[in-house]
């Protein structure tokens, strides 16, 4: 038994899955939450949900700030500090049930969540060997999906079976995520990287397609992050346990439909993987914008999550194309990008909301074309 032990923390690719296992339990149940919470016990509207949302996704733009950090501690242990912080803002969020409180614990939580997923995409890439991203990106995804099933269940009970107040569910699975942090800072050794990375900001004219796909894919995003379950909670009046469903049923198709994602790019390749992405997510955006019936717009949402999936196709990509000394500085800098339409759509897109919740999601089907141009110039072959 303690040989096992033992062999398990002596891996790397341990230290990722478990990461990959702890972020969602933590992560997803305060998304889950997040619109209800906000609606019912802090009485938001569109406008400040898109305000909550777009201060969320500030530490995501300033991820470039990471390889600075790298200067003076690890990329191992920037990962499980920000899994410490991603837990305790979970932590601490229900109790400041206030505009300006849960504005400042979002923030607290989304540095550690965003530094998190940083730090995680840049030790697969440098760990991870090419000819298997695929089926290992891919099998992170299906553990996360595992993590977020589990992770529901267990919300299911607290919130329908036991009535435990949101206070004390963000206090358990805030925990949790800090246990498991504990765990992976004493359990695991410190691994070294093969190739030394630069600790400089890293812009390359030969990676400008990957900063367009990844910027476009992080405002589409957006959209259905922020907006697609507020419809469903605004809209057409879904609880909480309704919404917890809807992620469960969600996480539960991508927890097993991840591996035949990874092995269909590794079949077909990126390129046409992500033109089947991209022509999907403009049918689902355009059908969001004039939805009315709440079985469709559910079904619509699951679509959207399974979609999502394939955008490890990027991922795989640039790892193809990149020079590995620049993997950490180009994950924060992807980071980055991939933020900045989060930075400010989703402020400006709650007030269009206002108006017209339909236009907000045939912008977003606008965005999924241009991702549909770019990615035909995506190599065939490499």
């Amino acid at each position: 038994m303690k040989n096992h032990i033992k062999s398990f923390f002596n891996k790397k690719i341990n230290f990722i899955y478990l990461l990959a296992f702890a972020m969602p339990l933590a992560f997803h149940v305060w998304m889950s939450l997040i619109n209800n919470f906000s609606i019912e016990v802090a009485n938001f509207s569109g406008q400040e949900i898109g305000i909550l949302q777009s201060l969320r996704e500030i530490p995501g733009f300033l991820a470039f700030l990471v390889i600075y950090l790298l200067l003076i501690i690890s990329q191992q242990k920037l990962a499980i500090i920000s899994l410490l912080l991603l837990g305790f803002g979970v932590a601490v969020s229900g109790l400041f049930p206030s505009v300006y409180g849960l504005y400042i614990t979002t923030v607290i939580m989304s540095i550690g969540f965003h530094y998190l997923e940083t730090i995680q995409q840049s030790i697969m890439l440098q760990w991870v060997p090419k000819k298997i991203a695929p089926m290992v990106f891919a099998r992170v995804v299906s553990i996360k999906s595992f993590a977020i099933v589990i992770s529901l269940i267990f919300l299911y009970i607290f919130m329908n079976i036991f009535h435990i107040d949101y206070v004390y569910v963000y206090i358990i699975f805030g925990s949790i995520a800090i246990f498991i942090a504990l765990i992976a800072n004493f359990g695991f050794k410190n691994f070294k990287s093969k190739v030394k990375q630069k600790k400089h900001i890293v812009l390359r004219k030969k990676y400008w397609l990957f900063y367009m796909l990844t910027f476009l894919s992080g405002a589409r995003r957006q959209i259905f992050v922020v907006f697609a379950g507020f419809l469903l909670v605004e809209k057409f009046n879904m609880s909480v346990s309704n919404i917890i469903t809807l992620y469960f049923i969600s996480s539960t198709i991508n927890m097993f439909s991840a591996k035949y994602i990874g092995k269909l790019i590794s079949l077909i390749g990126e390129r046409i993987t992500l033109h089947i992405e991209y022509i999907g997510l403009m049918i689902i955006f355009i059908s969001y914008a004039y939805v009315d019936n709440v079985y469709i717009a559910s079904a619509l949402y699951i679509l959207d999550f399974l979609l999502f999936a394939m955008a490890v196709a990027i991922k795989t990509y640039f790892q193809k194309i990149a020079n590995p000394e620049d993997l950490a500085s180009s994950a924060g800098v992807s980071f980055t990008i991939n933020h900045i339409g989060a930075v400010f759509l989703p402020v400006l897109l709650g007030a269009v909301w206002i108006h017209s919740y339909s236009l907000v999601f045939l912008i977003g089907a606008g965005i999924c074309f241009f991702s549909f141009v770019f990615s035909f110039m995506v190599p065939k072959h490499y």
